[in-house]
């Protein structure tokens, strides 16, 4: 049987399923707490071509869904990393083998729009890092002609400045101010070069190459290994008056054989190095710039250690384990690390995050498994629980995360 209405009653149901659309998508606007960015190194097809996958994630679960149209393309060849303007409004990309950084504009969405591309210095970018208006880059390999895969050298950092003027971003036919894109990088004036090389004061032709970058206030770390040695290294550089210093003229930190990730904690104050080989983390007393083991260090972790971060309060650091899968939880006192317990990811957790916003939820890239790995952070003990419905599938070999919270862009 089908019922008849009349014209009133049509307008009055019209009007109540249009309240009722409308409180749904004002539910969830208000669950979602973060968008969360991951690369993968791979598209579907032959090309070769990255994809950057946009989850958001639920404020009461943790769960972390894809938006709609994503995945979006990288706008290059095998991302790796990653990084968000301090406003976060810019989305950077860096793809390794064009050599490129891409900015994109993120929406109040969460979809992303590119805008800027720009060459890095040197050859094969590896990591990158925001603080403040700058971004640094670290570059496997010094610029042709000097390097090259078959005559390879040591590599380097660079800085840009970002732009937070609002002039419109070039070749852009929107008429919206843009901001967030990248100016020239700076000089190294005792070089002239646009880059900073990693080098031992007493080197003879030792080649480093950098692995991990971090930045916090107005001090940058690049960790590195010697490939003659076999030692790893990190070096600190100041930033002033658009330009690098390194700290103790340029003499790095031993840390460890093989470091592979490398991050702050959110005052600057300590620094953690993971190392892959022997499977640790280093922790660093920073002032300055200047670094000091901490008392304990190097602290154990599981095998092939990845990545590592801590959250935003400072209370606790958690090391993704690309061997074992896991993520190893240490709480913080003083700096010191002392262990929570190890929780299982997806297969080869390879970036690790945490949301901005909550500071509630953590979740890994896991390489291997094509998919990104939920927790929720349990308040007063850091442990770790899973989130419903983890792991979540993601594009062909995750390999960087970074996150925004929502409500906090400021372009369409």
């Amino acid at each position: 049987m089908r019922m008849k209405l009349n014209k009133s009653s049509q307008l009055l149901l019209i009007s109540a399923v249009s309240l009722a659309a409308a409180g749904f998508l004002s539910a969830c606007a208000t669950l979602t707490v973060d968008f969360v960015f991951v690369s993968s190194a791979k598209a579907a097809g032959t090309n070769n071509y990255g994809e950057i996958n946009v989850f958001e994630v639920n404020s009461e679960s943790g769960v972390m869904r894809q938006i709609p149209t994503s995945p979006f393309p990288s706008g290059g060849r095998n991302p790796v990393a990653e990084a968000v303007s301090s406003d976060h409004a810019n989305l950077y990309v860096v793809n390794r083998d064009d050599n490129t950084i891409v900015q994109f504009i993120i929406g109040n969405d969460g979809k992303v729009y590119p805008q800027n591309t720009v060459n890095t210095p040197g050859i094969f970018p590896i990591a990158t890092a925001v603080a403040g208006t700058n971004l640094f880059v670290a570059d496997t390999y010094q610029p042709l002609p000097t390097c090259s895969t078959a005559s390879p050298c040591t590599g380097s950092v660079a800085m840009y400045p970002i732009d937070v003027t609002n002039n419109n971003a070039a070749g852009s036919t929107s008429s919206t101010p843009v901001n967030g894109t990248l100016g020239s990088p700076a000089v190294n004036a005792a070089l002239s070069t646009n880059y900073w090389p990693l080098t031992l004061p007493s080197s003879t032709g030792d080649i480093l190459l950098p692995t991990s970058i971090a930045a916090n206030g107005s001090n940058v770390y690049a960790s590195a290994y010697d490939t003659t040695s076999g030692v790893g290294y990190v070096f600190a550089f100041t930033v002033a008056n658009s330009t690098l210093t390194p700290v103790n003229n340029g003499v790095p930190v031993a840390a460890g054989i093989y470091p592979s990730g490398i991050t702050t904690d959110p005052t600057g104050a300590y620094v953690y190095v993971t190392d892959s080989s022997s499977n640790t983390v280093l922790g660093f007393a920073a002032n300055s710039g200047s670094l000091t083991p901490l008392a304990g260090s190097p602290y154990n972790s599981g095998n092939q250690p990845s990545a590592v971060i801590v959250d935003g309060k400072g209370q606790y650091a958690y090391v993704a384990n690309g061997q074992d899968s896991t993520v190893s939880a240490y709480a913080i006192s003083s700096g010191v690390l002392s262990s929570i317990g190890t929780f299982t990811t997806s297969t080869q957790p390879v970036a690790i995050g945490i949301d901005p916003s909550l500071n509630e939820y953590l979740f890994t890239a896991n390489f291997l498994g094509n998919s990104v790995s939920g927790f929720q952070i349990q308040a007063g003990s850091g442990s770790l629980i899973n989130s419903k419905g983890t792991p979540f599938t993601a594009s062909a070999n995750p390999t960087a995360v970074a996150a925004i919270p929502h409500g906090a862009t400021s372009k369409q």
